[in-house]
């Protein structure tokens, strides 16, 4: 079976790494925003048998209800690498053959990009890799099975999770895919979607109130 897991930060504490550029109530209406329009985009994906969300962030697990999707609650967020290993476990234990992680602040993902990688999943010991723009963060991980190994989301990422995949021997494919690579942590981030993104998007609806 395969699973995609999105873990959700609580809005209120993320995108810290804005904090010099935004004030907090505008960092959590980007998180809301970003959370809105990656379930939408999720939920045109095909190649998934289930959706996870987890997440201690009461919003973004009821749009996850709403949609039908497997949700995980958490009553404590310790680290993204907690949260998706946590969530990867238990994953595994309902059926999940193949796991795939997406975080939500990649807004311009189509369901095709995650489609494409679905599509490749072997059986067996096996890992899909999509790196961050600049090289050192993984921005989509693919797991056969879910809990190959340990995952190590922040700095360096991407070296890390390579080095555990060759560690169990596992089959690595990595994708260079430039709308998963751009993801959202600083101010150039932002302004690298200028003109990319849908009008009728919640992201366009905040950068119009944010970003005038």
């Amino acid at each position: 079976m395969k699973t995609i897991l999105i873990p959700v930060k609580q809005y209120h504490r993320a995108k810290t790494r804005l904090a010099k550029d935004l004030p907090a109530p505008a960092r959590a209406a980007l998180a809301a925003a970003l959370c809105e329009d990656f379930f939408c985009l999720v939920a045109e994906v095909r190649g998934a048998e289930r959706v996870c969300v987890v997440s201690a962030e009461q919003r973004a697990l009821q749009l996850a209800r709403q949609r039908g999707w497997q949700t995980i609650v958490e009553t404590e967020q310790i680290s993204e690498s907690h949260s998706v290993d946590a969530a990867a476990r238990l994953c595994a234990a309902m059926g999940a053959t193949s796991l795939l992680r997406l975080p939500i602040d990649i807004p311009l993902t189509k369901p095709a990009d995650i489609d494409e990688i679905l599509s490749l999943v072997e059986l067996g010991p096996s890992a899909i890799l999509v790196p961050s723009r600049d090289g050192t963060g993984t921005n989509a991980l693919l797991r056969s099975p879910p809990d190959l190994f340990p995952s190590h989301f922040g700095p360096g990422s991407f070296a890390l999770h390579l080095a555990e995949a060759q560690r169990c021997s596992a089959r690595v494919r990595v994708i260079e895919n430039p709308r998963i690579a751009l993801d959202i942590d600083e101010d150039s981030d932002l302004t690298a979607l200028s003109g990319l993104l849908d009008p009728a998007s919640a992201m366009a609806g905040w950068i119009a109130q944010y970003r005038p």
